[in-house]
């Protein structure tokens, strides 16, 4: 066979992709991007996945590597977080899909209780949006609790959403927007007498916080399976497991429970089908990447890479603290937290955490924009820029608090766009109507878009977030990223 192109044609290709974006490896990119700075640790997870890349994950009776190294990841995350021989799980794709098996499992318990009716999912607002997904996906009504200014929950608010229709409470640990650790303990003492299942998303805090301590060095309340009420729980590998997307595990607590997780069908007359997860074939090398730096690193690595990401994490919030102007929004729990305007200075005095953001790229570094958001009850979260610190962080430490610095004096007293102005000459937009020539044709009116790529700066374009409804806003991102990835 003569191949189409020269190989080494096909990879300059990729490396000229490549080239067009952020530093995956240096701390450069403070959200989706978890370094742990050792080159042996992603030397050993390369030779790991490339070792199962030709293996097929959906079935582990025909490739019994995918069944050990399974069982072995899931008992990992199982004694970390403190289970029994009676919680069980699976490896899965990433956090996306281990929600969604949470919100399926839980959803087919409840239904095998109450033939009729539509089970309620009840979470607070800043449970991710994985759960939004899942409650769509899975006919279930999604009952969102209002939360603090600092992004925090009352147990007595979601206490008070409990009835019978509910088939599933989630809690954070902790939450992604602000890195608040939602009050598990609490709300498990009563779900667990009324029957409900409880749901913990360690998605992003269950292989950093077994190893965190409060601002006091004491240890955190108890979030994990240690809780008797909590049912099943979500942690990410591909996060500060440090493997390659995607890798995540769900627990479940009980056999029969977690069997609810599986769909099987014999009922065709091709190969009988039994699948725990959503995806049926699927790449074994994310897994692989995962037990080799679980094998690797061990219980006493992550500890130390978590201490790592600790004294970065403290550093970085007293250097936020430091510069006039901006906060440190509540009192995050792990190694990730978000930042507002100070609006206890002048307005001359205050910055703007999305011009801020943009202004941080110029130095180097990509933080992630946080929109406003309005919640039900008519309270208003604020405009945030978020940052994930992980354990390379601390190499750059220097630069990073030198540029968080500079960018602040850069865009101080800039006010915050006013996306309502940028909507003023516009009549009222019915989502359902926006076809997708409509919708491309209002994003490049707002200077978005033009050539199907992203602007340069992205607070105008999270300014039209906040002002948009949020069904319109939607329409038009749904929009922007088709037009992105369109031949």
């Amino acid at each position: 066979m003569t191949p189409a192109r020269d190989a080494g044609h096909v990879l300059a290709r990729l490396a000229a992709l490549r080239a067009s974006d952020p530093p995956t490896h240096g701390g450069r990119v403070l959200s989706y991007v978890y370094d742990s700075g050792l080159a042996e640790l992603d030397t050993v997870a390369r030779a790991a996945a490339e070792q199962l890349l030709p293996v097929n994950g959906l079935d582990p009776t025909t490739f019994h590597s995918v069944a050990a190294l399974e069982s072995e990841v899931v008992g990992f995350a199982r004694e970390l977080l403190h289970g029994d021989a009676d919680v069980v799980g699976s490896a899965t794709s990433g956090g996306t899909e281990s929600c969604l098996l949470a919100v399926k499992t839980a959803r087919d318990v409840w239904r095998a209780g109450h033939p009729e009716g539509r089970p309620r999912l009840v979470a607070p607002v800043t449970v991710h949006a994985a759960f939004q997904k899942a409650a769509a996906y899975f006919d279930l009504v999604l009952d969102l609790v209002p939360v603090a200014p600092d992004g925090t929950v009352a147990a007595a608010d979601v206490v008070a959403r409990l009835r019978d229709d509910v088939a599933l409470v989630v809690l954070s640990a902790p939450n992604y927007p602000f890195a608040a650790l939602d009050p598990v303990a609490e709300v498990a003492a009563v779900t667990s007498v009324a029957g409900i299942a409880l749901h913990v998303d360690a998605c992003i805090g269950g292989l950093v916080l077994p190893f965190w301590t409060d601002a006091a060095g004491a240890p955190l309340p108890a979030w994990d399976f240690r809780v008797p009420g909590v049912t099943s729980m979500s942690v990410d590998l591909h996060k500060y497991g440090y493997a390659p997307k995607g890798a995540s595990v769900v627990l479940q607590r009980g056999r029969d429970r977690q069997r609810r997780q599986f769909f099987a069908t014999t009922r065709w007359p091709g190969y009988p089908v039994v699948n725990p997860t959503l995806l049926g074939s699927k790449s074994a090398s994310p897994l692989a990447a995962a037990w080799a730096i679980s094998q690797w690193l061990g219980t006493e690595g992550f500890a130390e890479l978590a201490a790592s990401c600790a004294r970065s994490t403290a550093a970085l919030r007293d250097a936020v603290a430091g510069i006039e102007g901006l906060r440190v929004v509540g009192e995050p729990v792990g190694a990730l937290f978000a930042v507002a305007a100070d609006e206890d200075v002048a307005p001359e005095r205050r910055v703007d955490p999305h011009h801020w953001a943009d202004a941080v790229r110029q130095h180097g570094f990509v933080l992630q924009l946080q929109p406003a958001l309005r919640q039900a009850d008519g309270s208003v979260l604020p405009s945030t820029t978020h940052l994930t610190i992980t354990p390379v962080t601390e190499a750059v430490l220097g630069e990073l608090t030198a540029a968080l610095a500079a960018a602040a004096d850069a865009v101080r007293g800039v006010p915050h766009v006013d996306g309502t102005a940028l909507l003023a000459a516009l009549p009222p937009l019915d989502p359902a109507a926006l076809d997708a020539e409509t919708a491309w044709a209002l994003l490049q009116g707002f200077g978005i878009g033009g050539g199907a790529e992203l602007p340069d700066a992205q607070a105008p374009l999270v300014a039209l977030i906040e002002a948009l409804p949020a069904p319109v806003a939607e329409r038009l991102l749904i929009e922007l990223l088709g037009r992105l990835i369109e031949p």
